[in-house]
């Protein structure tokens, strides 16, 4: 039994018109998505903007609809938003993306970190601030914090209180919606070095998603990766870093920067590669309306978006 498994999810938004504005037609921002993710492992959702990544994690923890499919969270089916149970809103957390929006700036790290503890348990002032301290030393910000507003601390600081809040209620799951991608470079590491510590010491799960394939290398254990909804290529992090069969995975892997001189030549001519076969052979990994086809198994841990053959 896996601990999350996703099933065929469509996340359809209407289009209305005309002048009784009734549905014409449907944005598929996820179109037939399914994995299974390991407890105590970390599975990367990986694309462009708009390629349906966040929509998909939006709808496992329901700030989303699902328009069909199912997804089932250890063993138990969650799909409709009444399923999910006062456990599986304590189970199940988000990092979100950007540290500076995701704080409310009106309230003091103590509110902040301690909102998820006043809608779940019932501690007194003394423990509640207790608490807030510890979560806070767990994640490396100073405990004589507890008073400041957030505008008061560094991006990679506000992340990690972002994170306090999230872990406070010892989550099984942690759904990181591009965790770092508001960050600077050099506080990238930081945090991401951190959430494999924390990963570690508190035994939680990761749905990690980001558009830097060079970011999951470093998370995760396998990969899917997204386009227009749909999957282009599914994998060990193995399989798709070193044996990428899809063009768009091909394309994603060519734009990770590499400060390297020695690796100067060796990434140009893959660049080269890669834009030479995108041109010459776009029909070969897109259908005639620029989509994925579906997957098909090319080893016992890989999957890629390929045209049938025969």
């Amino acid at each position: 039994m896996s601990f999350l498994e996703v099933k065929d999810l469509q996340v359809y938004f209407p289009i209305k018109g005309g002048i009784f504005n009734r549905t014409v037609d449907y944005i598929k921002a996820v179109d037939g998505v399914s994995f299974e993710l390991e407890q105590g492992k970390t599975y990367g959702l990986v694309g462009e903007s708009g390629s349906g990544k966040s929509t998909t994690g939006r709808a496992i923890i329901g700030l989303e609809e699902v328009t069909s499919g199912q997804i089932f969270f250890e063993g138990k089916d969650i799909t409709d938003k009444k399923a999910k149970n006062k456990n599986f809103r304590k189970d199940v957390q988000m990092i979100f993306q950007d540290p500076y929006s995701s704080l409310n700036p009106r309230k003091r790290v103590l509110d902040i970190v301690a909102e998820p503890l006043r809608n779940f348990e019932k501690l007194s002032k003394q423990e509640e601030k207790k608490r807030v301290q510890e979560l806070l030393d767990i994640v490396n910000v100073s405990t004589d914090s507890i008073y400041k507003y957030p505008h008061e601390f560094s991006g990679g600081q506000r992340q990690r209180i972002g994170v306090a809040r999230a872990i406070a209620l010892k989550p099984k799951l942690i759904i990181a919606d591009e965790p770092v991608s508001a960050l600077d470079v050099s506080v990238q590491a930081q945090v991401l070095n951190f959430l494999q510590e924390i990963q570690k010491e508190l035994n939680l799960t990761y749905l990690f998603i980001s558009h830097d394939l060079g970011v999951v290398k470093h998370m995760c254990d396998n990969i899917s990766i997204m386009y227009k909804g749909r999957y282009v290529e599914q994998g060990s992090t193995k399989d798709i870093f070193e044996n990428p069969q899809h063009i768009y995975t091909k394309r994603l892997i060519a734009a990770i920067p590499d400060i390297d001189p020695k690796n100067r030549d060796k990434q140009f001519k893959f660049r080269q590669e890669v834009a030479k076969e995108y041109r010459e052979s776009y029909d070969t990994y897109f259908d005639g309306d620029g989509l994925a086809f579906g997957l098909q198994s090319i080893s016992n841990t890989h999957k890629v978006a390929l045209p049938e053959k025969g």
